[in-house]
């Protein structure tokens, strides 16, 4: 009886062992390969300014993506060049990305901030984004005809600029064409509506694919 017992059990422990063995195997065509990460870091422009956030071009990237990236929205409404700068180290520690998506600046040009001051923020966001082993990307920004043609002509220039100098891939200004267009743009005159969300996530999708 004791030894019927015991090749009952061996047998059982031998079955469980196989058992487990098989099952540790990995699943042939299952796709494992981790998502790239995007982090956006924003102003208003991503933040979904005057919205809810599943309404901006942000979220939208991120459904119409959902195959290809992981997109985390840093952005906050009011944020300058030098608020971006400070919040970026924290950031790239917590969500540890894989490119960092900049969208900054347009509020130190409406607040008529020197573009030497721009310039040096933007330069320190890239070198602390590549010191993460991340690879950072441009939004560029324009402003409002009235603030003065040499200074908004120098402004958009800053940024195919920076692109060149130091090598980094370069997403266009996305909103000139809907200045003009009805229910585009909010009643502040800066602002992209909800109806121009999708235009906007489209375009950066297809840039984001070129760049990616």
């Amino acid at each position: 009886m004791y030894n019927s017992i015991t090749a009952k059990l061996l047998i059982v422990f031998i079955t469980l062992i196989v058992a487990g063995g098989a099952s540790s195997q990995p699943v042939m065509g299952t796709n494992t390969e981790p998502k790239t990460k995007l982090l956006v870091l924003g102003d208003s422009l991503s933040a979904a300014y005057g919205m809810s956030l599943e309404e901006g071009w942000v979220a939208l990237l991120s459904e119409q993506m959902n195959d290809e990236l992981i997109v985390v929205n840093a952005s906050v409404s009011g944020e300058t060049s030098g608020g971006g700068l400070a919040r970026l180290p924290a950031l790239l520690e917590r969500h540890n990305p894989d490119w960092v998506l900049i969208e900054l600046g347009a509020n130190d040009g409406l607040r008529g901030y020197p573009l030497s001051r721009l310039r040096d923020n933007l330069a320190a966001k890239i070198a602390l984004v590549r010191d993460s082993k991340a690879e950072p990307l441009l939004f560029a920004m324009a402003l409002p005809a009235n603030y003065g043609e040499r200074y908004t002509r120098q402004f958009a220039q800053l940024y195919p600029e920076l692109a060149e100098q130091y090598q980094l891939g370069l997403l266009p200004f996305q909103f000139s064409d809907l200045l003009g267009q009805s229910q585009m743009i909010q009643e502040d005159g800066l602002h992209p509506t909800a109806k121009a969300q999708p235009i906007i996530a489209e375009r950066v999708a297809q840039a984001l694919q070129a760049l990616l």
